[in-house]
């Protein structure tokens, strides 16, 4: 079974823009052109960069701009085929074989044609639990994959990843082959913890997303909160620019920008002046050791 041709869900570049600013993403113009270049070639975006840039957010924008189905896999330390894929009710299965035992044993059949029925019965759709990866394959409607986090997964899983992409195929031994009919949007994000085969990214297309820039910054915060102020939310974008070139822990992401912003105006504070700093910094700042080393840093402490 081959792949459906479908049409693509973005006319250009522009529209990518467009249609993601529409969900509340500002995207760049590089951003831009690796979500349409994927949608066009059919290919999966790996898309790399520290944590709380907004590459979740890249694909939920995507499957909302688009009006697709979104699939999210959570990778993990640990997570294994069964968990990506699929596995069996085992549960259920052993049900269904006690009831075959027990009709077997009132004489309603023979041993072994209840073992025979039984058998092709208990490895049936009806027994098969759908995770992340086959439930996307199987989808008719339009769909976006997102497999986030993949570099906090086991090198094993990149093997399983690397055959699901390639073919967007799943053998199940007591099914058979089961083939997508609609290729799925494809997003893997990627902390840069560990660095990912040299396979799995040739499979991809590359891009790579760093914080914003404060202009961008302000944009972001006047798209999710409108009712801030802009000389407040140049202050914010400011002062989140400035922790972010400190060695701290953990930098301040996007959305705890957007949070500090919210913060500001639950307390009906006008100004990010030096009290409201001592005050909210925790909204950011989640480690003792970078909060302490900010106020000082700002010479606040």
């Amino acid at each position: 079974m081959t792949l459906a041709a479908t049409a693509p869900s973005f006319t250009s570049v522009d529209d990518v823009v467009e249609k993601l600013a529409t969900t509340g993403y500002l995207a760049d113009r590089s951003t831009a052109t690796a979500v349409f270049l994927a949608d066009r070639l059919g290919k999966p975006l790996l898309v790399e960069g520290p944590a709380g840039v907004g590459k979740t957010e890249l694909a939920r924008a995507v499957a909302q701009a688009t009006g697709a189905g979104l699939v999210r896999l959570q990778c993990y330390e640990g997570v294994d085929e069964a968990r990506a894929l699929y596995e069996w009710n085992h549960a259920k299965q052993i049900l269904r074989i006690q009831a075959s035992w027990a009709s077997a044993a009132t004489g309603n059949d023979t041993e072994e044609n209840s073992w025979e029925e039984t058998k092709s019965d208990v490895f049936s759709e009806e027994f098969l639990l759908a995770r992340p990866l086959l439930t996307a394959i199987r989808r008719d409607e339009p769909t976006v994959l997102l497999i986030d986090e993949t570099d906090k997964a086991d090198v094993e899983i990149e093997g399983l990843l690397l055959e699901v992409l390639s073919d967007f195929a799943v053998t199940v031994p007591e099914l058979g082959t089961i083939t997508a009919t609609r290729k799925p949007f494809v997003v893997l994000t990627s902390n840069a913890t560990r660095e990912l085969s040299e396979a799995l990214k040739r499979r991809c297309l590359f891009l790579h997303i760093d914080f914003p820039d404060e202009e961008l910054e302000r944009e972001i915060l006047r798209s999710r909160v409108p009712e801030l102020p802009a000389a407040v939310a140049k202050q914010l974008a400011r002062t989140v620019a400035v922790l972010r070139g400190m060695e701290l822990k953990k930098l301040p992401s996007v959305a705890e920008t957007i949070d500090w912003a919210r913060t500001l105006l639950a307390l009906g504070l006008a100004d990010l002046d030096e009290d409201a700093v001592r005050a909210t910094l925790g909204v950011v700042l989640k480690h003792r050791a970078d909060h302490l080393k900010a106020l000082k840093d700002l010479k606040l402490a």
